[in-house]
């Protein structure tokens, strides 16, 4: 079974790393191949006086980063600071292969204006789902890469490069990765990795794409979609993700297709949420909103959506729609320690005893971290079911989020199942927060752990007698 995409053969142990998340390749060297590529175009150019010159944006990045010294001193530090720690030392180079600031620019520059795509190496086929991430992700990692991640100046500019390059995903020139060839979307490893993915989630047994998600015209060329952004945003048939138990209103539905992450109890209302185990602070998660207060104590449920994943949000329950926002955020930021088996929830254990994999830092080992700092869409849903009242679901945007684009308003009523929006290009987490007593009547979680997603408007849970 395929988990995340491209892992279809075997992967030497000092290449492979488990990427809980799901958006880049678990072996690295595709990762590394992808890199090395773009870097090597870089610099051939760079020798040959043919530099291509800036995109608007990314110069506007370039004179942010050379006229204030706070983020010029950032990013000519970042990069000096990478350590010779796992999964860093994973490269045989030892270090980042971007060297400096102006070499990240021209990286980003020759990348920009791509849609993520499949990457034919001599490893095998994988898929690099956030190339921004990949060019930042060893720098971010470091003293100086935190602090420039985090600060407003610099996550502002990210914000505009990342509007101008979804813009561009939303163009029919985007739609050119999606062809039927081997590193095609609709090639033969690309479409047996997403069917394999959703079917897993329902135990379904769909052979054709068109069978299982609505294309504009499974005839035309790439299934009729016009954009990558149109393909990303693609809604299953309905009869594929049945809502589970509609008439029910004390079984509360999935509201992504994902795959649990973190289950945790008794949650206190602010907390320390860049530390190790990355505890949840409900008021820094619901942005400060008055209603944090009645989730003190509450159950948070997270779940984390892979690149082969459906990225629609659907209504947890039946009931009215009391807020809906989308807070900004940061986009790339992480938290600034080690992975510790003792104490991360991200690492994993490879199935021996007392071996675990890293995993890659920013997208899959900060989810708890993120839901109080990333770009999120947030949700207060007053449940039409007393016995669950009000409760939250928030949708995180992780790294090259283009949009969470909210579809519902305040004041709607909603039934179980019906669509509250979705992300375009870029996630994705998501939590459900009940209150505490309410939490803690929750029975028939999904395990946490388990390598294949809840399916999307399936049982997640049900309110019973609680003890």
């Amino acid at each position: 079974m395929v988990w995340q995409y491209g892992d279809h053969h075997d992967i030497p142990n000092e290449h492979r790393i488990h990427r809980r998340g799901g958006w880049l390749p678990t072996d690295h060297r595709i990762l590394k191949h992808w890199l090395s590529h773009h870097i090597k175009q870089v610099d051939s150019d760079r020798a040959a006086n043919r530099q291509r010159e800036l995109v608007s944006v990314l110069k506007e990045f370039q004179d942010l980063i050379e006229s204030n010294a706070r983020i010029y001193m950032y990013f000519s530090s970042m990069w000096d600071e990478v350590p010779h720690k796992p999964p860093y030392n994973k490269d045989v180079t030892g270090r980042s292969q971007i060297r400096d600031y102006k070499h990240m620019l021209d990286v980003l520059n020759q990348v920009f204006g791509k849609a993520p795509e499949w990457t034919d190496s001599a490893a095998g086929v994988g898929m690099v789902g956030v190339p921004l991430a990949a060019i930042f992700d060893y720098a971010s990692g470091t003293p100086s890469g935190h602090a420039a991640f985090l600060d407003p100046d610099v996550n502002a500019m990210l914000k505009k490069i990342l509007n101008e390059w979804g813009a561009y995903l939303k163009s029919p020139e985007s739609a050119s990765v999606l062809g039927n060839n081997r590193a095609g979307w609709f090639g033969e490893i690309g479409t047996k990795d997403l069917m394999e993915v959703a079917n897993s989630a329902a135990s379904t047994n769909y052979t054709k794409f068109e069978d299982i998600f609505q294309c504009p015209d499974p005839s035309a060329p790439n299934k009729g979609f016009k954009s990558w952004d149109d393909f990303f945003t693609r809604r299953f048939h309905p009869s594929a993700r049945p809502i589970a138990s509609p008439d029910n209103d004390l079984v509360v539905a999935n509201a992504c297709e994902s795959k649990p992450y973190a289950l945790s109890h008794d949650v206190k209302l602010r907390d320390k949420f860049w530390i190790k185990g990355q505890p949840y602070s409900v008021l820094d998660m619901l942005a400060h909103d008055p209603s944090s207060s009645h989730f003190a104590g509450g159950t948070v449920y997270q779940a984390f959506l892979s690149a082969l994943s459906y990225h629609r949000w659907h209504s947890p329950v039946s009931g009215t729609i009391k807020r809906a926002f989308v807070e900004q955020g940061t986009y790339f930021s992480e938290p600034l320690f080690s992975a510790s088996s003792s104490d991360d929830p991200s690492i994993d254990r490879t199935g021996k005893e007392g071996e675990y994999e890293i995993l890659q830092k920013g997208i899959t080992q900060s989810q708890g971290y993120l839901t109080a700092l990333a770009t999120r869409a947030i949700f207060l849903i007053e449940a039409a079911a007393p016995e669950i009242g009000l409760m939250a679901f928030i949708a995180v945007g992780m790294d090259e989020v283009s949009s969470c684009e909210i579809t519902v308003k305040e004041g709607q009523k909603v039934k179980k199942g019906d669509e509250l929006g979705m992300f375009h290009f870029g996630g994705s987490t998501h939590c459900l927060i009940f209150r505490g007593e309410v939490g803690k009547k929750m029975e028939g979680w999904p395990r946490i752990g388990r390598e294949e997603n809840v399916p999307v408007r399936g049982r997640l849970c049900e309110v019973g007698k609680g003890k």
